[in-house]
């Protein structure tokens, strides 16, 4: 650990943990803790959705039917198959080989612990298109079928893919092979979390009405949301030696085993958090040359020696 590294080479000095890498390793808990409530973002989007494109009084999140694509059972049924194999103590490439998935999803399958957490990542992530999909089923619906026509249309309202993406999405509805009506996915989980760590007045009317939603609908995101903002604060009003203790206090009362093991790493060096949720200092200067250099080793990769990379780093403008 470089925190232990450095009260062994030089233990009468203040050190002080960098409040960039607390707030990354906060958003990475938080993202963990977005994506145990998948079925949370699944509800809220189809309730705001319904309200948007169909007339008279809206369903509630909890009346929407979480209805699961085929991608997320076969995807449950991958991760059901590979539990059962890697319980009976068989290793991964084994595994791999004998459902015939690749081993990157034999290994995410085997910790994940939950059918939840194996299709969270898979099937959050954000496309080109996800904001333009209810426009294209509708048209659709309406008889328009000419991908160039229709990429024209989205083009104007923002988009910045391909023709082809758009053409490869149509495939299905013109093979007949996906339903016409527009199933809205759930919330992404990235969005979510980026919501939770911005100011609220920062969000857009439209995810601050979303993010109303979600934390009146799931008790756990409001809580979530609450250690969240009470960090930030914490951390920008620098009161850490007065606020830490009771922030920590109040997350292992919490059911949020994500920021439990947050607030355990905090625990490990909690002197060096405690100093930089407190004290003025800041190792970003440190950080950003660590950064430089490496930015230089990566264009150079097997293309240059070590006096060309020295000559490189100690020329380049800071």
């Amino acid at each position: 650990m470089p925190l232990e590294g450095a009260r062994d080479g030089a233990p009468g000095a203040v050190q002080v943990a960098d409040r960039w890498h607390l707030w990354h390793n906060l958003a990475e808990h938080t993202a963990r803790a977005v994506a145990r409530h998948r079925a949370c973002l699944k509800q809220i989007a189809a309730a705001a959705e319904q309200a948007e494109s169909r007339p008279g009084p809206a369903l509630t999140a909890a009346e929407v039917p979480a209805a699961e694509s085929r991608l997320e059972a076969r995807m449950r049924d991958q991760h059901a198959a590979v539990q059962a194999l890697y319980a009976r103590g068989m290793g991964l490439r084994a595994i791999a080989r004998e459902l015939g998935v690749d081993r990157k999803t034999a290994r995410r399958f085997a910790h994940a612990a939950t059918g939840d957490q194996a299709v969270a990542r898979a099937v959050s992530r954000p496309t080109v298109l996800d904001r333009y999909q209810p426009h294209l089923h509708r048209r659709w619906n309406e008889g328009c079928h000419d991908a160039a026509v229709l990429h024209a249309e989205i083009t104007a309202l923002g988009y910045r893919g391909s023709i082809r993406t758009v053409y490869r999405y149509l495939q299905p509805l013109r093979a007949g092979t996906a339903s016409t009506i527009f199933a809205p996915s759930a919330l992404k989980i990235g969005e979510v979390t980026s919501w939770l760590l911005r100011r609220a007045e920062d969000l857009h009317p439209r995810q601050q009405q979303l993010l109303a939603d979600l934390r009146g609908h799931c008790s756990q995101l409001d809580r979530l949301a609450d250690h969240v903002t009470s960090f930030a604060k914490m951390m920008t009003k620098r009161t850490g030696d007065q606020d830490l203790a009771g922030w920590l206090d109040r997350v292992d009362a919490d059911d949020q085993p994500e920021l439990h093991t947050f607030a355990a790493g905090i625990r490990h060096d909690l002197a060096a958090v405690t100093a930089g949720l407190t004290l003025p200092y800041s190792s970003g200067s440190t950080e950003g040359n660590v950064n430089r250099i490496k930015a230089i080793k990566r264009q150079m990769y097997g293309r240059a020696s070590l006096d060309l990379l020295r000559k490189r780093v100690i020329h380049h403008p800071p």
